[in-house]
C-alpha cells in the first residue's frame, strides 16, 4: 500500500519541474531574436497591427513583468488566444479538442507495447540463447532501428491497399458524425452507446496503434529481458530453487515483480515521449492531433500555441512520472524509505 506521505512528496517536487519547464519556454520564446509580435502578425503586416498585436500581448512592459504575468496566467490554464492556427480563438480550447486525439493514440499504442514486449522480454530470458530468444532479440532490434516514416506506409499499403483490411487514415468513417465529450473517439462513441461507430474508431486506430506500439514494444522487450537475466542470478532466485520450489513459480513470484521495475521506468518515458513524438504517425495517417498542431505552430510562429501546448507536454509528462514512483512504491515497499 502506498502511502500518502509518499504521493504528497512526489507531487510537491513537480512544482519546480514545471516551473523550471515554464521558465525555460518563455525564455525561449522572448528572449531569442527577432520580433515576436511580427512574427505573429505576419511579415507583411501594417505597422499598425503589429504595434496592436505587442499591446495585447503586454511585450511593450518589462520583462520581468511579462514573466510574472506568464507564470500567473500559466497557473490558471491561460495561455492566450491563438494568433495564426486558430485566430481569435483561447489555446485552452484549442488544445482541449486536440490533445486527447493524441493521448487516445499514445494510450492504445503503448497498450500494444505492453501486451507484446513483457511477454517476449520474458519469453527472451527464460529461454536464453535458443531460437526464441534469437528470434525475440532480432524482432526487438527491427522494431527499434525501423523509422515510423516507413513503416507506417508500409502498413499501409499491405493492409489497406493490397488486403484491403483496414482504412489507411482519418479516426473514424465519415458514415458517423460523433459530437466530442471527452475527445477520444471510442471513448465518445461507448458513451452515446454507437457500437457501430465504435467499431468504426477501433478499426482505424489498428494501424496507427501498431506503428507506435511496435517501437514500444522493442524498447519493453528488450528491458524486460535484461531486467530479467539479472534477476535471475541473484542469490534469493537460487535460494527458493534450493528449496525445492519450481520454476515457474519462483520466476512469476520472486522474480518477475523485481524485474518490472526498471521496466516501469521504460513505460514511462516512453508514454511521455509518445505524447510530443507521435507527429510522423498523425502526418502518415491523417489523424489531427496535438502533435501535428504543434509543429505548425512553430512554423507560423504562433507563440501562444507554442507555450500552452509545450506546457501541457510538461505537466503531462510530471504525471506520468508520478505514477511511475507510485508503481515503484507498489513494487518494492523499501522505496518509500
Amino acid at each position: 500500500m502506498v502511502s500518502r506521505r509518499f504521493v504528497l512528496k512526489r507531487l510537491l517536487l513537480l512544482i519546480p519541474v514545471v516551473f523550471g519547464v515554464a521558465t525555460f519556454v518563455f525564455a525561449i520564446l522572448h528572449l531569442g531574436p527577432g520580433d515576436p509580435a511580427r512574427v505573429i502578425a505576419g511579415q507583411r503586416a501594417s505597422e499598425e497591427f503589429v504595434q496592436q498585436v505587442r499591446i495585447e500581448l503586454g511585450l511593450n512592459d518589462p520583462i520581468w513583468v511579462q514573466y510574472g504575468r506568464f507564470l500567473a496566467d500559466a497557473a490558471h490554464l491561460d495561455f492566450g488566444n491563438s494568433y495564426q492556427i486558430r485566430r481569435g480563438q483561447p489555446v485552452k480550447s484549442i488544445l482541449r479538442f486536440k490533445l486527447p486525439v493524441t493521448v487516445e493514440l499514445a494510450i492504445y499504442g503503448q497498450l500494444i507495447g505492453i501486451l507484446l514486449g513483457i511477454p517476449l522480454g520474458l519469453l527472451s530470458a527464460i529461454k536464453q540463447d535458443t531460437m526464441a530468444d534469437h528470434l525475440t532479440r532480432f524482432g526487438a532490434l527491427t522494431g527499434i532501428s525501423v523509422p515510423i516514416y516507413w513503416s507506417g506506409p508500409v502498413l499501409i499499403l499491405v493492409f489497406a491497399q493490397f488486403l484491403d483490411l483496414l482504412p489507411a487514415s482519418g479516426r473514424i468513417s465519415t458514415d458517423f458524425d460523433i459530437q466530442p465529450v471527452t475527445g477520444m473517439i471510442t471513448v465518445d462513441t461507448l458513451i452515446r452507446g454507437d457500437f457501430a461507430a465504435f467499431e468504426s474508431a477501433a478499426i482505424h486506430l489498428i494501424l496507427p496503434a501498431a506503428v507506435i506500439g511496435i517501437y514500444s514494444m522493442a524498447l519493453i522487450s528488450r528491458m524486460m529481458r535484461s531486467s530479467m537475466l539479472e534477476v535471475i542470478r541473484q542469490d534469493y532466485m537460487r535460494t527458493a530453487r534450493a528449496k525445492g520450489q519450481g520454476a515457474r513459480i519462483t520466476l512469476m513470484k520472486h522474480g518477475f515483480r523485481n524485474a518490472l521495475i526498471p521496466v516501469v521506468t521504460v513505460i514511462g518515458i516512453q508514454f511521455g515521449t509518445l505524447l510530443g513524438g507521435a507527429v510522423l504517425t498523425e502526418t502518415v495517417f491523417g489523424i489531427a492531433g496535438i502533435g501535428t498542431m504543434l509543429v505548425d505552430a512553430i512554423q507560423v510562429g504562433d507563440y501562444p500555441v507554442v507555450q500552452g501546448t509545450v506546457l501541457m507536454f510538461a505537466f503531462l509528462f510530471t504525471l506520468v512520472n508520478l505514477l511511475v514512483d507510485i508503481t515503484y512504491s507498489y513494487l518494492d515497499p523499501r522505496i518509500e524509505q
